[in-house]
């Protein structure tokens, strides 16, 4: 099997989300679907059939007119947000594009973090050998950068709270890999202690702000830490 094929196949191996519940809704308006997505649930369906159950799927069952507009990785926990319609799309569209959306996470990572706070600056490419892996790059890469601050210590890990200031795929989990402090349960970037420490990827994605696209408020969703 080709190498990059293999690495796609590890996140999707044995591919059976749970389906209780079968769509967890946070809000919704006119215009707007406020989603929150389990683990090891796809937030678009994949190439294959076997991989169609999906968090954007599902939405489509019972709001047709539900549009994608980001994602999160299949083993993220946590909130989506999707429109109802075209201009919805394009107004929460701009505003991820051009960074004017908030997003807050939640993550245990292997070993405990000495300082309470900080900012992670390491560029980031795509593996593309490995792809969808990424790694950093000095030369080439693009600039990333993750803020942290710690919320919890104990004898072998630390729960943070992470502020991505840039949304590169895999930033949080590549940035925390980098300075030696794995989240736990990540497969494609944890070492065999920090997987052993959970059955899942440790990271949800805690809370969201945006304007709403027709009335302009700001507006702010939250989820609770489910591991």
């Amino acid at each position: 099997m080709d190498k990059t094929i293999y690495v796609r196949s590890i996140m999707i191996e044995n591919y059976n989300p749970s389906k209780i519940p079968f769509l967890n809704i946070i809000y919704h308006d006119d215009d707007i679907l406020v989603l929150n997505k389990p683990s090891g649930l796809l937030s678009v369906p994949g190439r294959e059939v076997k991989h169609h159950d999906s968090l954007q799927s599902r939405a489509i069952e019972k709001y047709p007119s539900a549009l994608n507009v980001h994602r999160l990785d299949m083993d993220t926990s946590g909130i989506i947000i999707m429109a109802l319609n075209k201009a919805a799309h394009r107004h929460l569209s701009i505003q991820f594009q051009e960074r004017n959306v908030e997003k807050t996470y939640r993550a245990r990572v292997y070993g405990i973090l000495k300082e309470d706070q900080g900012l992670i600056d390491l560029p980031l490419i795509c593996d593309w050998p490995n792809r969808p892996k990424q790694i950093v790059d000095f030369d080439v890469g693009k600039p990333s950068q993750t803020k942290w601050k710690v919320m919890a210590r104990n004898d072998q890990e630390t729960t943070l709270e992470l502020t991505p200031i840039t949304g590169r795929s895999h930033q949080l989990r590549v940035h925390l890999q980098n300075i030696n402090h794995p989240i736990l349960g990540d497969r494609f970037y944890g070492h065999e202690d920090a997987l052993k420490m959970s059955d899942r990827l440790c990271l949800h994605a805690t809370a969201l702000t945006i304007s709403h696209p027709v009335t302009l408020a700001k507006m702010t969703f939250k989820s609770e830490v489910d591991f």
